[in-house]
């Protein structure tokens, strides 16, 4: 569940930290083993889970499988791996934007230059707070206090 192959977009896991994260397993099986192998799961991965976010990882199972399977899951993640396809974005929309690419058909309905430059900001800004997430550390919750 957790490789890059399985991602709906192109990133690597393994490049940042899980956030929080929720498996959902569909078939007929023990929520306690179920439990047990994620926490086997966490611990051989802790590397890639951040540690000032305790329990961050759910579990739910559901014991109606889908239609000719046996047995299905889903894995859900919140994971800092996401700024790579942000920085990405952003990229490539900074280089559009300077071009002036396809502009005229958004300031022709109305749309004003001013917002595609705030949302270039806002897309940097999402790309830092993530980067922050990744970097934090306990010790740092507590130098605050």
């Amino acid at each position: 569940m957790m490789d890059a192959k399985n991602m709906m977009c192109v990133v690597d896991p393994r490049h940042g930290r899980y956030l929080t994260a929720l498996a959902m397993f569909y078939s007929r099986m023990s929520t306690n083993e179920v439990d047990e192998q994620m926490i086997n799961v966490q611990n051989k991965n802790s590397s890639y889970f951040v540690e000032w976010i305790p329990n961050n990882v759910k579990s739910i199972v559901c014991d109606i499988p889908p239609i000719g399977l046996k047995m299905a899951s889903t894995f859900i993640e919140n994971s800092t791996s996401i700024q790579e396809m942000f920085r990405r974005v952003s990229e490539q929309f900074t280089i559009m934007f300077r071009k002036k690419a396809f502009l005229h058909w958004y300031t022709g309905e109305g749309m004003n230059e001013m917002e595609f430059t705030e949302a270039e900001s806002n897309m940097n800004d999402l790309v830092s707070k993530f980067q922050q997430y990744q970097d934090a550390t306990t010790d740092d919750d507590e130098k605050e206090l």
